[in-house]
């Protein structure tokens, strides 16, 4: 369930949020089962107290996060920003920084498309569309990001969703004898001969929408921070800090 539609389905269960809270029992546990009573679809993975006094911050499991009061009765959504002497911080980012990174190793790198660098000074986990024109640009330079030091690994996610022309093309690419070479055909562009087997491109999608993937290439780095569209293999080094 998305924030908006969250909105939407919290202001009809206003009436059943307006009751407060039972000071007796865990505040989390109390908000959890609030928010998971009253909002249908709702699947909430944690919630915690944010930095912000008496807000308490609830993540779903499709990376979306609000906010709300101890008493349960107040929502609020949108990124929480924090003016420290630096400038402004975002942070509910930081906090979906470290959801993503955590959900990232947990799943692992087992089973995705990596393209290696030699001399490996930093991992990029780019979620793909094989028919989408920016991840075929930036497919183009992985060998200058391989020179850089960057290790490209692809996870799956057909923006069209399951059982599209795309999804299956991406199955293909993943069952073939050489998966790399089938990358490179299916981004150039050229036909890969259709195969079949058992493979995690359905999984590697569900997990891009576990961890907020909207549209690609979605690049997700090392501490769980993401880019988000093409940016070209030099500024992404510099980015790294690796220029």
């Amino acid at each position: 369930m998305n924030v908006k539609r969250f909105i939407m389905v919290a202001v009809m269960a206003a009436g059943v949020l307006g009751s407060p809270l039972s000071v007796a029992g865990d505040v989390e546990d109390s908000i959890s089962e609030r928010l998971s009573n009253s909002v249908p679809g709702l699947k909430i993975s944690s919630v915690r107290e944010s930095e912000a006094k008496g807000l308490y911050e609830v993540q779903s499991n499709n990376g979306d996060t609000i906010y709300t009061t101890s008493d349960g009765q107040y929502l609020l959504t949108g990124d929480l920003l924090k003016v420290t002497s630096d400038g402004i911080a975002n942070v509910t980012e930081e906090a979906r920084a470290g959801g993503r990174r955590n959900t990232m190793e947990n799943y692992g790198d087992e089973g995705v498309i990596s393209f290696k660098a030699s001399n490996e000074k930093a991992v990029i986990d780019v979620f793909t569309d094989i028919d989408c024109p920016y991840c075929r640009k930036l497919h183009d330079e992985v060998p200058q990001l391989n020179d850089y030091g960057i290790t490209v690994n692809y996870y799956a996610y057909p923006r069209s969703g399951p059982d599209t022309p795309s999804f299956v093309k991406y199955v293909s690419v993943w069952c073939a004898k050489d998966q790399k070479s089938a990358m490179d055909s299916a981004k150039a562009g050229k036909t890969v001969a259709t195969a079949t087997c058992e493979n995690p491109v359905l999984e590697q999608f569900q997990l891009g929408q576990q961890v907020g993937v909207t549209g690609t290439p979605a690049i997700v780095l090392e501490d769980g921070k993401v880019v988000r569209g093409y940016v070209p293999a030099k500024n992404l080094a510099e980015g790294l800090g690796l220029l």
